[in-house]
């Protein structure tokens, strides 16, 4: 009897089954109810190359064109790690949530802390943009 693979754990770092954490959001369209539950969706979207989502969750005051995630080179995303949130509940308009994201480039490790703020609009939470603090 073959054993069953067991199911990929969500990069996002809350320790569920892909499918059902961050998945039912990029891949079936399920709307996350928080603004920190958005950002996690986000870096797994980031982890897993998903442009498409990206643009989709993103504000259009503040959206790219495109983001060239698949130009970009190789980046291996390593772990995320949610700071503070303030807000971003389901009876909140905006929200800041602050992160650091660690990850690889050419083998060299790099990190990134940024505090983002975020908008609910029509019930859907939307990244609007980000400080970066320096390394």
């Amino acid at each position: 009897m073959k054993k069953a693979r067991p199911e990929p754990t969500c990069p996002c770092g809350l320790g569920q089954v892909y499918a059902v954490c961050c998945g039912a959001c990029i891949d079936n369209g399920v709307l996350p109810a928080t603004a920190e539950r958005l950002m996690r969706s986000r870096y797994s979207a980031y982890v897993l190359a998903r442009e498409d989502y990206l643009l989709r969750t993103w504000h259009g005051s503040t959206r790219p064109a495109q983001l060239g995630l698949q130009e970009a080179g190789p980046v291996k995303w390593l772990g995320l790690k949610v700071l503070r949130t303030e807000a971003g509940g389901a009876t909140d308009r905006e929200a800041i949530v602050e992160f650091v994201a660690r990850y690889q480039v050419n083998g060299r490790s790099e990190r990134l802390h940024e505090v983002s703020r975020f908008v609910c609009e029509a019930g859907q939470w939307l990244y609007v943009d980000g400080q970066v603090t320096p390394a």
